[in-house]
């Protein structure tokens, strides 16, 4: 599907953002596709998207530019902006998340690679981190070391007490 896809995307609609920020800017072309005679049938399907992304990091003594091209099928028959905003918020979403996971709580480097044992680690470690908010933090690495480091706190938020 991606060759045919690459093949015959013919844009229809754009929308452009550009984002600076954290020693970086990146340009964002985001096009959408209905003519879908030319793609083999899919369940649903409404909309080809198609991102391109074009990111300068600023270095101390250089400008780095890299380029991605990525496709999406959607079954939504949005115009392109909305469809932009969605794609940005769930990749926004999906960093944070796993910010706090791999930052906070070392996700990436456990060393825990036993079957049942892996994902009992993911639900204890979402249920702390559900755990935190509830309590009312929204640092969830000010709340990790807090638990850390006082027993009371750590029976409170655990409501062992």
């Amino acid at each position: 599907m991606l060759a045919d896809v690459k093949v015959h995307f013919q844009s229809e609609q754009t929308v452009e953002t550009l984002d600076k920020g954290h020693g970086r800017i990146e340009k964002r072309t985001v096009s959408i596709c209905r003519d879908l005679s030319q793609i083999r049938e899919w369940p649903g399907l409404k909309t080809l998207i198609r991102v391109e992304s074009e990111r300068s990091e600023i270095h101390t003594d250089m400008i780095v530019v890299s380029q991605e091209t990525r496709y999406y099928i959607s079954s939504l028959l949005e115009d392109a902006k909305p469809l932009a905003k969605r794609i940005r918020g769930y990749w926004g979403v999906e960093n944070k998340v796993h910010y706090v996971r791999d930052v906070t709580q070392g996700e990436d480097a456990s060393r825990i690679r036993t079957t049942p044992l892996v994902g009992l680690f993911v639900q204890a470690r979402n249920m702390a981190l559900n755990l935190y908010r509830e309590y009312g933090w929204t640092n969830m690495a000010q709340a990790q070391r807090r638990c850390e480091q006082s027993l009371d706190t750590l029976m409170d938020v655990f409501r062992m007490k």
